[in-house]
C-alpha cells in the first residue's frame, strides 16, 4: 500500500455518491465525516495506483489491511483531510509582467481601454514571442510551485500568449516539459483565440486558428509530443465574435478537444447560448450572462467557471452567481492567474468567491474541487474523497476545513501537507514529516 493518512479529526469527501458534480442546493450539502472522539480519528488508506482504497475510522481501515506495510504513513491527528483543490482556468506560461497597467486600472482605464493603448494581452504576446522555451519553464515552475503549496494539485493550464502557431505551440510544449517537474497536474488548453493578432482582421484569426493552429497542434498530439485537452477562445466584443467563436469551437470538438471557453465577461452577446449548443464542458467569466444562457448551460450541464478575482480587479459586476446556481448550472472556481490577475491561491479565491459573489463556504469548497473538476471533464477521478479515486488530498492544521477560507491569505500557513496520488508532495517546513508505519 502507497499511504496511510491517520486519526484525522475530519474528513471532507464533498460526494459520497459518485456524483460528477453538484448542482442547485446539493452543492451546499457537503459530505463530511467527523471523529467522535479525537481518540476515533479517522483514516484514508491509498492502493499502489495511486486511488483511494479505503476511508473510515482508524479501526475500519486498519482492520481492512491488518497485514498492510504503507510506504508512507501522516499522522493527522487534530487535523483536516479534504481532496486537493482543482484550479478551473488559468493562464500561466508568459513573459513580462504588466505591473504598470495595474496603476492605470486604479487611475479608471477600462480593460479594453489598456488593450486599445498597447497593453493588455498583446503587450504579453510581444515578450513570450520573443522568450525562449527553457525561460519560459524557468518562470513557470516557480508559478506552480505556488498553487501547490496553496493546496492546488490540478490545474487547467492555458496557451494564449502566441497568437501565431509558433508561439502557441512553445507555450504548449512548456506545458508539456512541467509535467516531469512537478507534482501539480496539468490540463492543457489550446487558447490560440485568445486575442487578435495585431495586423490581422478577427476573421483572418479565425481562420489562422482553423486552417493553420489547429491541424499542427493535433498533429503533434497524435505524435506523442503534446497532450491537449481543451480549446478556448475569448468571444467578446472587438475581439472574436459569436459565429467566429463557434467555427473555432466546432473545429477543436472535431478534434476530440473539449469546449471551454471565455463568454459574456465585458458584453452579453449569447455565446452561452452557443456554447451550451455546442455541448461546452465549461464557460468562464458570465459577467453578463443571461436567463436564457443560465437555462442552456443548465440543460446542456455546462459547468460555470467564475473568476471572482478579475471582476474584482477590473471592477467588473460580479457575475450572478447565485443565479447560475439557482438555475442548477454547476459553479467552478479558477484563480485566472495571468499578468493582469496574479493570484495563485484558490483558497484566496474561494474567500472572495464568498464574500465577493455571494457563495457560501460549503459552495465555494464544491466549487473548488469537484465542479471544477467537472469543469475538466475529470469529475470520475477527481475533486472528491471517494473510494476509486486518484488520492489527491490537503492536510489542514486546523479544527475544521472552514478554516481554509476563514484564515484570508493563510493558506500555505495551515496546510500541513499536500497529497498527489497517494504521494507526499509537499510538508510545511514545522509539519510533522510523514512516517515509514503506523
Amino acid at each position: 500500500m502507497r499511504l496511510l493518512v491517520h486519526s484525522a479529526r475530519q474528513v471532507v469527501q464533498v460526494c459520497d455518491q459518485g456524483q460528477r458534480s453538484l448542482r442547485g442546493a446539493d452543492m451546499d450539502r457537503l459530505a463530511v465525516l467527523t471523529a467522535e472522539t479525537d481518540s476515533a480519528g479517522l483514516a484514508v488508506a491509498v492502493d499502489s495506483d495511486g486511488r483511494i482504497a479505503a476511508i473510515g475510522t482508524n479501526k475500519t481501515v486498519l482492520a481492512a489491511y491488518p497485514e498492510s506495510r504503507f510506504d508512507q504513513v501522516v499522522d493527522a491527528t487534530g487535523r483536516v483531510l479534504l481532496p486537493g483543490l482543482v484550479d478551473a482556468h488559468t493562464h500561466p506560461v508568459w513573459s513580462g509582467d504588466r505591473v504598470d497597467e495595474f496603476a492605470m486600472k486604479l487611475a479608471g482605464a477600462t480593460y479594453m481601454e489598456v488593450h486599445q493603448a498597447g497593453g493588455g494581452i498583446n503587450f504579453t504576446v510581444q515578450r513570450t514571442r520573443a522568450a525562449c522555451e527553457a525561460d519560459l519553464l524557468e518562470a513557470l515552475l516557480p508559478r506552480l510551485h505556488r498553487m501547490l503549496i496553496s493546496g492546488t494539485t490540478l490545474a487547467e493550464c492555458k496557451s494564449g500568449y502566441g497568437l501565431n502557431t509558433v508561439t502557441e505551440v512553445k507555450q504548449l510544449r512548456v506545458l508539456e516539459a512541467a509535467r516531469s517537474h512537478t507534482p501539480v497536474q496539468i490540463s492543457s488548453t489550446f487558447c490560440g483565440a485568445h486575442s487578435v493578432p495585431r495586423g490581422k482582421t478577427s476573421s483572418e484569426a479565425t481562420n489562422i486558428v482553423i486552417n493553420e493552429m489547429v491541424p499542427e497542434i493535433k498533429r503533434l498530439q497524435e505524435s506523442g509530443e503534446l497532450a491537449v485537452d481543451s480549446i478556448d477562445v475569448f468571444c467578446e466584443k472587438g475581439v472574436f465574435n459569436v459565429d467566429e467563436t463557434r467555427r473555432i469551437l466546432q473545429a477543436g470538438k472535431e478534434q476530440g478537444w473539449l469546449i471551454n471557453f471565455h463568454g459574456e465577461e465585458l458584453n452579453p452577446l449569447g455565446s452561452a447560448e452557443m456554447g451550451a449548443e455546442l455541448g461546452a464542458a465549461a464557460i468562464s467569466h458570465l459577467e453578463h450572462v443571461s436567463e436564457e444562457g443560465m437555462r442552456a448551460m443548465s440543460a446542456a450541464g455546462t459547468v460555470a467557471v467564475l473568476l471572482p478575482t478579475t471582476a474584482y480587479i477590473l471592477r467588473l459586476r460580479p457575475p450572478p452567481a447565485r443565479q447560475l446556481i439557482e438555475h442548477g448550472v454547476p459553479v467552478a472556481l479558477g484563480t485566472d492567474f495571468n499578468p493582469n490577475a496574479y493570484c495563485l491561491s484558490m483558497p484566496l479565491v474561494m474567500h472572495l468567491a464568498c464574500v465577493t459573489l455571494g457563495l457560501t463556504m460549503q459552495e465555494a469548497l464544491a466549487a473548488a474541487t469537484i465542479n471544477s473538476a467537472a469543469s475538466l471533464g475529470r469529475g470520475d477521478t477527481h475533486g472528491s474523497l471517494e473510494v476509486g479515486k486518484q488520492a489527491d488530498m490537503v492536510v489542514l492544521d486546523a479544527p475544521s476545513w472552514k478554516h481554509l477560507i476563514y484564515q484570508f491569505g493563510e493558506a500555505s500557513n495551515i496546510i500541513s501537507h499536500v497529497i498527489k496520488a497517494g504521494q507526499v508532495v509537499h510538508s510545511r517546513p514545522g509539519a510533522a514529516g510523514p512516517g515509514s508505519q503506523f
